[in-house]
C-alpha cells in the first residue's frame, strides 16, 4: 500500500525513527556522490550517544560516564585471611518489591560529511536531527557541536523532520510548521536559509554549498 502522505510520513517519528534516520543519511550520501565534482567526496560518519528512552520524564541522554559513590573491589585477599572473613552469618532484609529499571541504550547516529578529497577538509556537514539532538543533555551536546561548526568555515545543513523537541536556536521566532531544513552558509552567517514544510507538502529540493569556486549541488529530500 502506498503512503497516503505526499511528503514525510508522521508515523515514522515513532519507534522506527532511527531506521529512518540511518536510511535517510545513507540515501543523502548516495544521491550526492554522482553530483559532486571530482574534488569532493560524501562520507558517512558514525557516533553514539547513551540514552534512557524509558525514563518517566522523557528521553534523558548522556555521553559522559561518571564514578560511583561506592563500589566493591577485588582485593586479591582470600576470604577468611583477614578481619573481613570472620565467618559471621549476615541476615539480609528481603526487598519490598522488584521493578525493572530504565536501562541505558547506545543509539547510533549517522551524519553526512562533504569533504575535499585532497586536504580532507570538512566543507559541508549535513545533520539529520534525531530525538536525542532535541532534548536534555543530548541537545546540549549537539548545540556544542553546532557551535563549533558555526565558528568554523564549514557550511551546515540541518534537516529537522521531527515535530517533537526543541528547534535549533534562532534570533527570531520560526513559523508554525512541522518540519524544517536549515542551511547556514559559512560566508553568510548569522543569516540562515530556512525551508518550512507542511504535512501536505512534498519535502523540498535544497542546496548543498561547496567551496567558493564551485556551484551548489541540489539535494532532493
Amino acid at each position: 500500500m502506498a503512503s497516503p502522505f505526499p511528503g514525510m510520513d508522521p508515523y515514522l517519528e515513532g519507534s522506527g525513527w532511527m531506521t529512518t534516520h540511518t536510511g535517510l543519511s545513507v540515501e543523502i550520501a548516495r544521491q550526492l556522490a554522482p553530483l559532486l565534482p571530482d574534488r569532493y567526496t560524501a562520507l558517512l560518519n558514525e557516533w553514539f550517544v547513551v540514552a534512557m528512552p524509558q525514563a518517566a520524564d522523557g528521553v534523558t541522554v548522556s555521553t559522559a560516564w561518571g564514578y560511583p559513590d561506592a563500589y566493591v573491589a577485588d582485593t586479591g585477599v582470600p576470604r577468611g585471611a583477614g578481619p573481613v572473613g570472620t565467618g559471621a552469618v549476615l541476615v539480609i532484609d528481603p526487598p519490598a518489591l522488584r521493578l525493572a529499571t530504565t536501562m541505558p541504550e547506545k543509539i547510533r547516529h549517522v551524519t553526512v560529511e562533504v569533504r575535499d578529497v585532497e586536504s580532507r577538509r570538512l566543507v559541508t556537514a549535513i545533520e539529520v536531527l534525531s530525538p536525542a539532538n532535541k532534548r536534555g543533555e543530548g541537545r546540549r551536546e549537539y548545540l556544542r557541536k553546532r557551535r563549533r561548526l558555526l565558528l568554523s568555515p564549514t557550511h551546515l545543513l540541518e534537516i529537522d523532520l521531527l515535530r517533537r523537541g526543541r528547534r535549533v536556536p534562532m534570533q527570531s521566532a520560526l513559523p508554525d510548521a512541522p518540519y524544517f531544513v536549515f542551511l547556514s552558509r559559512a560566508d553568510r552567517r548569522p543569516m540562515t536559509d530556512i525551508w518550512s514544510v507542511r504535512l501536505d507538502q512534498p519535502l523540498p529540493k535544497v542546496a548543498v554549498p561547496l567551496l567558493d569556486d564551485d556551484p551548489d549541488v541540489p539535494l532532493d529530500l
